[in-house]
């Protein structure tokens, strides 16, 4: 592809977003309930979600987001307020929140995956009154919240559960008529439509404020990349409580009259026959189910499908060209977002390897920079003047967005104060500026392409998910036989992001099977460590930080390691012994991690 190209494409892509954005400003009171109404009632008839052997117009659509409406309106729940929602993906899913932001109201929009304290956490900061959850949920619940002092009034759906309300019966009983737009008033776009979890950089997860404006950038944005109109499908296999899956798929849709066929769990197996059955034309990625798909025998339909484009985040540049290939991708378009930040860029021509793109008469538009990083520190390096420095071409440092008081400049931060500071970098380039730190190590090409280096601090991502090793470790000190835990992330060959593995002082008590059960009942599956390492004591500096670069350097290969090693075996959930013949079987990728 030549540079005028190139170009073209870019300048085409970034016009059509910004015309669909046109209207979206913070004190416009033009929010996504406005719009989908506005489908409803023009394309009653088009497909909206597809699911299973489920189809549903978008009146059909519109009229359980009613029920919920007219539900949560008889709870009390109205401008403001928050409303707890804890189920899988399915289209009840997307009715819940559409019905209670027709209010006015806020979604907490729970990972499905948190268990125990997490989980108990998540629900408490969001001060909610009522929580919506899933029948199959309804268990993990319950546990977490058993001593948890105050409790929202719970609503389960999808079957009956002891010391719950019938959601189902009282949705039965709700009106599937459209509510007075007079019941929110007064509602712009700047108001908050979600809190979206993120486990930021430590400690338990922190819920972001996610507004109306936010949201329909991002839809805005997804659909204006892959010009999407009425007759598109979008595939989304990813959990719906993620901004990727949750609101950029689900927008592709719900912006233009097309529709979305939503699978309520990833299927390497099913993928490829669901794109067969179903004929979309989009599926939204993350890197970790590429790879999954590109690891998988060969079947019958994976290039026997209607897929014109792809679009998500963490396709590596190693396999892009194999994954392409192979499936006969006509079009990726890679992104970099952060869900509770300022800092997006979409790959709009499809440059291998890069996140996205921001060319030298786009940088007054998009004030987003890269700047010189302090790796032991962990903080922007600044020169003589008490200024940040921007890094040259091709040089790697934080990735950092100004906060302007405008639209698509806000950082709308989160329920915490404390927290929202630390993502703040003040006096960047001149006095009184502030930046957003994205807390990601980024290089720029001298085109002014962008691509991703690796995440800053002790957080690493496996399976798509951020993992705080403060939470892990924290989990496993409590475990009898367990003195002090060191947890980080390691690389295995062939995996995208790195496993978790933790260096433990262990005393007599310890024992790998009550490790293994105590960390099921309190972490989530992706965040329970794969390897252990037994060691007499853990190295601390001089403040009495545990190191952590030798341990990530030497990983988890018994050759280079004497001290006894465990990993996690997928199939039981218990950590057994690791010797070389087990690296190898690992490292050779014979093993599902």
């Amino acid at each position: 592809m030549n540079v005028l190209t190139r170009e073209a494409i870019y300048i085409s892509s970034i016009a059509r977003t910004l015309w669909k954005l046109r209207h979206v400003k913070p004190d416009a009171p033009h929010t996504i309930s406005d719009i989908f109404e506005g489908l409803a009632a023009d394309k009653p008839g088009n497909v909206a979600v597809l699911y299973q052997d489920r189809v549903l117009t978008y009146a059909e659509l519109a009229a359980g987001a009613n029920r919920y409406a007219h539900w949560a309106l008889r709870q009390g729940i109205g401008r403001g307020d928050v409303a707890v929602l804890f189920m899988e993906g399915c289209p009840e899913y997307l009715m819940a929140w559409l019905g209670l932001v027709k209010l006015g109201a806020v979604a907490a929009l729970i990972n499905t995956n948190l268990r125990g304290a997490a989980l108990a956490h998540s629900i408490a900061i969001a001060n909610a009154r009522h929580a919506i959850v899933g029948v199959e949920l309804i268990r993990a619940y319950q546990d977490a919240m058993a001593s948890a002092e105050a409790r929202p009034v719970v609503w389960v759906t999808g079957g009956a559960a002891p010391g719950s309300e019938d959601l189902d019966a009282a949705l039965h009983e709700a009106s599937p008529l459209a509510l007075d737009k007079a019941v929110r008033e007064g509602l712009t776009a700047k108001d908050n439509a979600f809190y979206i979890y993120t486990s930021g950089t430590t400690g338990l997860p922190k819920a972001a404020n996610f507004s109306h404006m936010r949201m329909l950038y991002m839809m805005y944005g997804f659909a204006g990349a892959l010009d999407a109109k009425e007759s598109d499908r979008m595939y989304d296999a990813l959990p719906l409580y993620h901004s990727t899956g949750g609101v950029c798929a689900v927008g592709v849709a719900l912006t233009t009259g097309g529709s979305l066929v939503i699978r309520r769990k990833f299927s390497v197996h099913e993928f490829w026959s669901d794109c067969f059955r179903y004929r979309p034309t989009f599926f939204q990625y993350i890197g970790e189910l590429c790879r999954y798909l590109l690891n998988a025998p060969p079947g019958p339909h994976e290039r026997d499908h209607a897929i014109r484009a792809i679009t998500g985040n963490g396709l590596r540049p190693e396999i892009w060209d194999a994954f392409q290939q192979r499936f006969a991708i006509p079009k990726i378009i890679e992104f970099y977002g952060a869900t509770e930040g300022n800092v997006s860029m979409l790959n709009y021509d499809g440059r291998k390897g890069a996140v996205g793109r921001v060319p030298s008469y786009m940088r007054a538009l998009i004030p987003t920079r890269i700047v010189r990083f302090d790796v032991e520190k962990e903080m922007p390096v600044r020169s003589a003047d008490g200024f940040c420095i921007e890094c040259a071409d091709d040089e790697a440092g934080e990735a950092v967005g100004r906060v302007r008081n405008e639209a698509g400049a806000t950082f709308e931060g989160y329920t915490g104060r404390a927290d929202t500071e630390k993502k703040l970098l003040r006096d960047v380039f001149e006095k009184g500026d502030v930046w957003f730190r994205t807390g990601d190590l980024m290089r720029r090409d001298a085109q002014g392409y962008f691509y991703f280096v690796d995440r800053i601090g002790d957080t690493f991502r496996w399976k798509g998910e951020n993992v705080a090793t403060s939470e892990v470790a924290e989990a496993l000190s409590v475990v009898p036989g367990i003195a002090e835990a060191n947890v980080y992330g390691v690389a295995v060959p062939g995996q995208d992001g790195r496993a978790g593995m933790a260096a433990l002082v262990a005393n007599a008590d310890f024992d790998p099977a009550a490790v293994g059960k105590a960390l099921e009942r309190n972490l989530p599956a992706y965040a329970r460590p794969v390897f252990l390492r037994l060691m007499p004591a853990l190295e601390t500096t001089g403040t009495f930080k545990q190191r952590k670069v030798e341990l990530v350097r030497e990983g988890f290969d018994p050759a280079r390691i004497a001290e006894p090693l465990y990993w996690r075996n997928p199939v039981s959930g218990a950590y057994e012994r690791l010797d070389g013949a087990g690296y190898a079987e690992i490292a050779a990728g014979k093993v599902k991690l």
